[in-house]
């Protein structure tokens, strides 16, 4: 049976990140994406010149107009910009507990442009956190949303990924990607303890839609029946991969994007 996964998040026109990632990461993974919008962007690989936001009712809308026809297998939420569209969000999935959710508290672009208002920080980690099944933060977003500095180093990524959970997700994925040096790790936090995620830093610019990418990629996985375990091993290979032939593309002149079918259309053109 191929799955059915829902992504509700904002738009990228330039393709990289946002909806148009999510749903390309879902094709890649063997799913069937669906999109429910919360923001349209002005953006580039260069960054975000502007923001028109989905009314919140309308947001809810498209929620209920896809839970009410389509099995769902799993939800990605990646901006959700607003206080009033993250508690229609929650509104709108609370009583739909049984489908996993990745929640990717998507605060920042890649370009510095703030894509989450200040108001809705609370309402994220009060309502829309408990619903998650895995919560999936870089370091700035796991510090804004503690109220503390940006993890430093291992341990400090360790122990604000366990007072991340507190908040109610039943597992967290803390991406250490802005750490300095060569490595790039994560830590999962669960209700088994911590485990590490090794990975090397690519040497490329074209870093466009990581996040979106990845929680996307996981939220298929989980989809499919893996574990949270299971589902941030297969996810963040493929991320590998995929920001590994990012190269190969020729997208913009700022951080271009990931190369999100880069098995396909390798294997296609051999």
């Amino acid at each position: 049976m191929i799955r059915n996964v829902l992504s509700i998040a904002g738009s990228d026109p330039s393709g990289g990140a946002g909806i148009q990632a999510d749903l390309k990461a879902f094709s890649a993974r063997g799913v069937y994406g669906m999109a429910v919008m919360t923001a349209l962007t002005a953006q580039n690989t260069q960054g975000v010149c502007g923001v028109h936001l989905v009314p919140a009712a309308f947001v809810a809308d498209q929620i209920a107009a896809v839970l009410a026809d389509v099995r769902v297998d799993a939800i990605k939420i990646g901006m959700i910009a607003t206080a009033e569209i993250a508690d229609a969000v929650a509104d709108a999935l609370v009583s739909h507990q049984g489908i996993p959710i990745v929640l990717d508290p998507v605060m920042v672009a890649k370009g510095g442009a703030a894509l989450l208002d200040p108001s809705a920080v609370d309402v994220l980690t009060k309502r829309l956190s408990p619903l998650a099944t895995l919560l999936t933060p870089n370091l700035p977003e796991a510090a804004a949303l503690l109220h503390v500095s940006a993890a430093a180093t291992r341990s400090d990524m360790a122990e604000q990924a366990d007072s991340l959970r507190q908040l109610g997700p039943k597992a967290v994925l803390v991406k250490g990607g802005h750490l300095a040096g060569d490595e790039s790790p994560d830590v999962l936090s669960t209700g088994s303890g911590l485990t590490w995620f090794e990975a090397k830093r690519v040497p490329t610019a074209n870093t466009h839609g990581t996040g979106c990418t990845l929680s996307s990629a996981l939220a298929a996985e989980l989809a499919k029946g893996a574990s949270v375990h299971e589902a941030v091993t297969r996810a963040k290979a493929y991320l590998a991969d995929a920001v590994a032939h990012a190269d190969g593309l020729s997208v913009g002149s700022g951080h271009g994007p990931v190369h999100h079918f880069h098995a396909l259309w390798w294997a296609a053109s051999a």
